[in-house]
């Protein structure tokens, strides 16, 4: 199986490129600016062409979610026009599309974990291009899986963990949101998770029941100061002399609002695929480990 990663050097690409090295049967290429600019109609086309992909993994997009609130329009380009034009491309070559959207997507003001069919209500300028984007791919290409996520981390790169773990090795003292509860995703399990459902989609026809949106996130959830809590007595390198306090979000200097509420359902992912995610904990334990063993991808 032949797979187009677009995007290739954020968090999941970096994942779906390593998970993907892992298995006999499949060969990724990840692609990204400038050589495929999903903003430049005429490098999707060439990138496809070039590649002759079964299934097509969209992972590039505008992630600055405070550089949104500015640059709206960029975000919109990005998240919203260049993920039509990837699926309304991979539609004339008769190739699905596997797009990644955000449980930013909705508002955070409903009680317990947010199900697909829940209505939509972005509270930032990210989540509306996200929000916005999921409809235009699935007008543009009716063979396409998006998969919602959310409070992605991972050993790469700069998220949450990583940054909580250097920030308290530097002896600064941490202020983190109580008031705000999600599910967090694990990049490496994600890929997994994405190259199993490309397993079973290439081929199938667009009438079949499998297309369409999907919540994918680890099991469980918490709130972003339990998070790094954990994430910190986890950790071998940190002295538990570490100053970390629970916070209201209103008090932190953020431009764009964030949902209180960011947890998913994925039952459907598991009735339809039959993937679930592992616990968080499970998952976080993997990754404090990886980063402090120097284990990367």
């Amino acid at each position: 199986m032949r797979i187009l990663v677009a995007g290739w050097h954020g968090q999941v690409a970096l994942a779906l490129s390593a998970a993907a090295a892992r298995r006999a049967d499949v060969v990724a290429y990840a692609v990204g600016r400038p050589a495929l600019d999903l903003c430049d109609r005429p490098s999707v086309g060439r990138t496809l062409f070039g590649i002759a992909p079964d299934v097509i993994i969209n992972t590039a997009a505008y992630t600055d979610v405070e550089g949104a609130e500015s640059e709206p329009e960029i975000a919109r380009r990005r998240n919203t026009d260049g993920a039509a034009a990837l699926a309304r491309q991979a539609a004339r070559i008769g190739v699905p599309v596997i797009h990644l959207s955000t449980v930013y997507v909705f508002d955070g003001e409903k009680t317990g974990p947010y199900l697909e069919t829940d209505a939509t209500a972005p509270i930032n300028a990210y989540g509306r291009s996200k929000r916005d984007g999921e409809a235009a791919v699935a007008a543009a290409n009716p063979r396409h899986v998006i998969l919602r996520t959310g409070w992605i981390y991972s050993p790469d790169g700069a998220n949450f963990v990583t940054n909580v773990l250097a920030r308290v090795a530097r002896g600064e003292a941490l202020e983190v949101a109580d008031d705000q509860h999600g599910s967090p995703t694990y990049a490496p399990a994600l890929a997994d998770a994405i190259l199993d459902i490309a397993a079973q989609v290439a081929g199938r026809g667009a009438d079949d029941a499998a297309w369409g949106v999907y919540h994918v996130a680890d099991g469980g959830e918490t709130d972003w100061h339990g998070f790094a809590e954990a994430a910190l007595g986890l950790s071998r390198r940190v002295t538990r002399d570490y100053s970390l306090k629970a916070v209201s979000s209103k008090v932190l200097p953020v431009r764009a609002p964030r949902p209180a509420n960011a947890t998913l359902w994925c039952g459907r992912l598991k009735e339809r695929f039959g993937i679930a995610l592992p616990e968080w904990r499970l998952s976080l334990a993997d990754c404090v480990r990886r980063i402090e063993g120097g284990e990367v991808r």
